[in-house]
């Protein structure tokens, strides 16, 4: 997936960074919506060959080779203490950079990508299961649905994950 999305202007000159600020590529994990920022998405990927990594921490699924570029896959189900995929349900990978290194958020279903006004978003409530708070950036509540804005920092730090 590229982020060579136009600029949109509404009087004043935008940058591609502001207009794209709402964007989300859209995810499901155990029924729940989630959305990680178009800007952090490097790419989409349907169900991919993985190698295992002896000694990985249990989420890390092991790691792909995208385009000559060894990328970690993880788990999102086994980073949230999910219950596991049914057997033989693939999930789809969105590839994020973070520390200059490659990830695939390995998800259950992958949407579209969602366009959301600023003044929908919402910090986290305090009902939110815990699960979510501890990765989560806000939320937007769409028609009969809760979104939850994926904080790929947050999500990709296993040590506080391992220190709660």
């Amino acid at each position: 997936m590229s982020s060579n999305l136009p600029a949109v202007t509404t009087g004043t000159e935008m940058t591609t960074e502001e207009a794209t600020q709402g964007m989300f590529v859209t995810m499901t994990v155990a029924g729940q919506l989630f959305g990680i920022r178009v800007l952090k998405v490097q790419d989409v990927l349907g169900p991919q060959r993985i190698a295992h990594v002896p000694l990985a921490p249990p989420e890390v699924l092991g790691s792909l080779n995208l385009r000559g570029r060894i990328v970690t896959a993880v788990d999102v189900r086994i980073r949230l203490g999910l219950p596991p995929r049914a057997e033989g349900e693939r999930g789809m990978s969105v590839v994020v950079e973070h520390e200059n290194e490659l990830y695939s958020l390995v998800v259950d279903k992958v949407g579209e990508v969602m366009s959301l006004p600023a003044s929908s978003y919402e910090r986290n409530p305090s009902t939110l299961d815990p699960r979510w708070q501890g990765v989560s950036d806000g939320i937007y509540r769409l028609d009969g649905t809760l979104l939850i804005v994926l904080d790929v920092a947050r999500f990709l730090c296993f040590d506080q994950a391992r220190a709660a």
